[in-house]
């Protein structure tokens, strides 16, 4: 099997979490769990509240990093640039969003949210079944 784009798009459709890594302003790394979703061009969407560490980490220091999928031997890496869309960019990735989490625009009146787009830069997709496959794709 070769890496695809619309292979690594469904894979990370399949999966409604991720855990992103981000660097705080002293230099320490933070991960935290949020619930993803992505669009055609592979961007990771997710909302989150601006009182929360990993946008202010993602707001000084734009590179991030996922993990997505654990189970079945299966797993993606993605590293990339961190940036929250304003006026039609946001309303596009909203709609992407939204259709993979329903409940996304009830939250969108919540006090404080905001939604965050994480464009990829490097993807590694790795499977440890038969037969072991291990591929890299850079942006």
């Amino acid at each position: 099997m070769t890496l695809t784009r619309g292979f690594i798009r469904d894979f990370i459709a399949r999966h409604r979490y991720g855990v992103i890594s981000s660097i705080a302003g002293d230099g320490r790394p933070q991960s935290a769990l949020v619930g993803i979703a992505v669009s055609d061009a592979l961007e990771i969407v997710f909302d989150t509240l601006e009182t929360t560490r990993k946008i202010a980490n993602l707001r000084s220091h734009p590179r991030a990093s996922f993990v997505i999928g654990w189970e079945n031997e299966q797993t993606l890496q993605l590293e990339g640039l961190a940036d929250e869309p304003m006026g039609a960019e946001l309303t596009r990735l909203k709609a992407v969003y939204f259709a993979a989490w329903p409940d996304g625009p009830e939250r969108g009146r919540w006090k404080g949210i905001t939604y965050c787009r994480v464009r990829p830069t490097w993807i590694r997709f790795s499977s440890y079944v038969t037969p072991q496959l291990i591929e890299e794709m850079r942006f």
